[in-house]
């Protein structure tokens, strides 16, 4: 089922996880993925997003969250 707001995926990328080549597979044989789609497998993927988030992490974790609406809001919202 494919609204107008979404696009079939032309590659999947996902980290080296064994159950992703075969549950990708049975996707496949279903239809629930198109059979043009190709899984690409990175080997560390998961590190990549983590060390986007590294610089809001060690703001927050010594207060193990924001106690006030003030903290949060003075916290920089883009990091880049």
């Amino acid at each position: 089922m494919n609204a107008s707001y979404s696009v079939i995926p032309r590659i999947i990328t996902t980290d080296k996880n064994s159950a992703y080549p075969k549950t990708f597979d049975e996707m496949q044989a279903t239809g629930a993925v198109p059979a043009s789609c190709e899984l690409r497998q990175s080997k560390y993927f998961n590190n990549l997003v983590e060390q986007d988030h590294r610089f809001i992490k060690r703001l927050v974790k010594p207060g193990m969250g924001f106690w006030s609406f003030e903290t949060a809001w003075r916290t920089p919202k883009d990091t880049r």
